[in-house]
């Protein structure tokens, strides 16, 4: 059974940029006959605004996009990644980095100083050493092949959960298997490869969008300061949205004009498409 999934960060409220991907996610479940969750990436409390996660999910369903499970909050999700994080620890590549980023600045690779220290060192960051090249079939984007990616943290020296190993974790525990994000992540995807093969996790199908881009080329985003969707005229940004991705309806009813789009849903359009302009 197809199960996707839309995963966003409280580090603002909900702009076009976000809703064009949670669009896309939902159109691709429905059109599969499938399920379409809301995960809330709650993991950086210092970068999380007030109220923003009950925004984001109200916002949501304004536009008719609801989760079909009980929305997964990844604060709760704490043991869960420790359990992960043990499990790293037996496969070898799992080490205990003190390397500021000042240390590593102009290197042109990690010169592996603390690959020998495999047990937790207080004041230190977590990091997974991956050895192998990757490679995958992105749904849109075509064939994918990664040399060796650099070693990356999954818990941070502030003993945060870093992106990588609790989108990993969450994804095989909710069953997704098919995941359409933005393509600012697709260099993301090799990682939580490799770190789906240690954890002997499955690989979902992975399909990366176009993004939104500001007229300077910039992409859509909180960071720079993209103005939140509004839900009194929802009819006419659902259509918008729908047009970036090649659908086009008339404006009526959102659940109305969702409809129409699950039957008009054709991702091949956006192939090898990178961005768009707001």
């Amino acid at each position: 059974m197809y199960i996707g999934r839309f995963a966003p960060s409280p580090t603002g409220k909900l702009h076009l940029g976000s809703l064009f991907a949670a669009v896309a996610s939902w159109l691709d479940a429905r059109a599969a006959g499938g399920q379409w969750l809301i995960r809330i990436e709650d993991l950086d409390p210092p970068r999380e605004e007030l109220g923003a996660s009950q925004h984001i999910i109200d916002t949501l369903a304004a536009y008719g996009l609801v989760s079909d499970q009980p929305i997964i909050f990844q604060s709760q999700r704490h043991e869960a990644y420790e359990t992960a994080l043990s499990t790293l620890q037996t496969t070898g590549q799992l080490f205990w980095c003190r390397c500021s980023r000042k240390q590593l600045a102009g290197l042109p690779s990690y010169p592996g100083t603390c690959f020998a220290y495999q047990s937790t060192r207080p004041d230190a960051a977590a990091k997974f050493r991956v050895d192998n090249s990757l490679s995958f079939n992105d749904r849109l984007q075509g064939p994918q092949d990664y040399p060796p990616c650099e070693p990356f943290v999954v818990r941070r020296r502030d003993k945060l959960w870093a992106y990588q190993l609790a989108v990993v974790v969450d994804d095989a525990f909710s069953g997704v298997t098919d995941v359409v994000r933005g393509i600012d992540l697709i260099d993301s995807t090799p990682m939580q490869i490799a770190l789906q093969q240690a954890l002997g996790l499955p690989t979902p199908t992975y399909a990366h969008l176009p993004v939104i881009v500001n007229p300077d080329g910039s992409k859509l985003s909180k960071q720079n300061l993209a103005q939140p969707i509004s839900v009194n005229n929802k009819e006419e940004v659902l259509q918008n949205v729908l047009a970036r991705l090649a659908i086009d309806v008339a404006q009526g009813p959102v659940e109305q004009m969702l409809k129409q789009a699950v039957l008009l849903w054709q991702p091949q359009r956006l192939r090898a498409t990178t961005t768009q302009a707001l």
